[in-house]
């Protein structure tokens, strides 16, 4: 159950941050360079106060392989959502998120079971069915740039699964990405910078709350997941990016949401279903104390 809880929140979170990120974007409330400076300060503050509030020290917290993959994403997602629509962007980021987790789990030794890979391909089915029909050829260099940032997110969320504890390791690798942050600021300063009241907001709710939160439950939950499962669950991202778009963004609700809906949660519950007792438990790369 603690689990399951963490990782639905954390995936509010990231439905969230696609669609903080393209109002921001699409209204011209902030340019894509500032929003990731802010993004990234903001979310290292939120969480160093949590750590604060524990009595714990950051020294040593995360590492720089991890801030690198974390900094590389945040970049590539807001550059890349200038152009795309909350739907496409979804739909590359967590197709690429997916690969790159699914071989990840198979380098270290995972098989997944016949029933959660029936389950995988409903939902993939289902994800397609959902987006395929409304969705524009996208532009090819903001579609490599989302693709980019779904492989950086993978490579993220695998060594989450090796990091102890979860809050001092997203704590610490958001804090390794402070001179990211101020390098994007300079850049934006020498160049196009544009923020408004409501972009600086924006920008703010989607580090402290969205990512700097979001990706600590994440990381407290993928170790009970397995990678084979993590990757399956993402998939109910588009979907609620989907219905909170419906809300927030004024798009229109289509038949093809109920259907693919609908396969991403039947596929998601065949995902999900552990092995009887008395089979091996999927291998991992390390078992996490939680």
């Amino acid at each position: 159950m603690r689990t399951a809880l963490f990782a639905a929140m954390a995936l509010l979170g990231f439905a969230a941050n696609s669609l903080l990120c393209r109002l921001a974007l699409r209204a011209g409330e902030i340019d894509a360079a500032s929003f990731t400076a802010i993004r990234l300060a903001s979310g290292a503050l939120v969480l160093a106060l949590l750590v604060v509030t524990r009595g714990a020290r950051l020294r040593g917290a995360g590492n720089w392989t991890s801030a690198i993959a974390l900094g590389a994403y945040a970049v590539m997602f807001s550059i890349a959502y200038r152009e795309l629509s909350a739907g496409t962007g979804a739909l590359l980021l967590f197709g690429a998120v997916q690969l790159t987790m699914i071989a990840g789990a198979l380098r270290s030794g995972e098989r997944p079971t016949a029933l959660q890979c029936a389950g995988w391909f409903v939902a993939a089915a289902g994800l397609v069915v959902l987006t395929a029909p409304g969705i524009d050829p996208p532009p090819p260099f903001e579609a490599a740039l989302m693709l980019g940032a779904g492989v950086a997110w993978g490579v993220y969320t695998l060594r989450g699964r090796i990091a102890g504890d979860a809050l001092m390791a997203t704590t610490g690798n958001f804090v390794r990405t402070l001179p990211f942050a101020i390098i994007l600021a300079i850049v934006a300063l020498a160049s196009d910078a544009h923020l408004t009241v409501a972009g600086v907001a924006l920008a703010a709710a989607s580090g402290g709350i969205a990512s700097g939160i979001g990706y600590s439950l994440w990381y407290a939950a993928v170790p009970g997941l397995g990678a084979t499962r993590a990757a399956t669950i993402q998939l109910a991202v588009p979907v609620l990016t989907a219905i909170a778009g419906i809300a927030l963004l004024g798009e229109s609700l289509r038949i093809a949401l109920a259907i693919g809906g609908s396969a991403i949660v039947l596929g998601l519950a065949l995902a999900l279903v552990r092995a009887p007792t008395g089979r091996a438990r999927e291998p991992r790369v390390l078992d996490v104390p939680r």
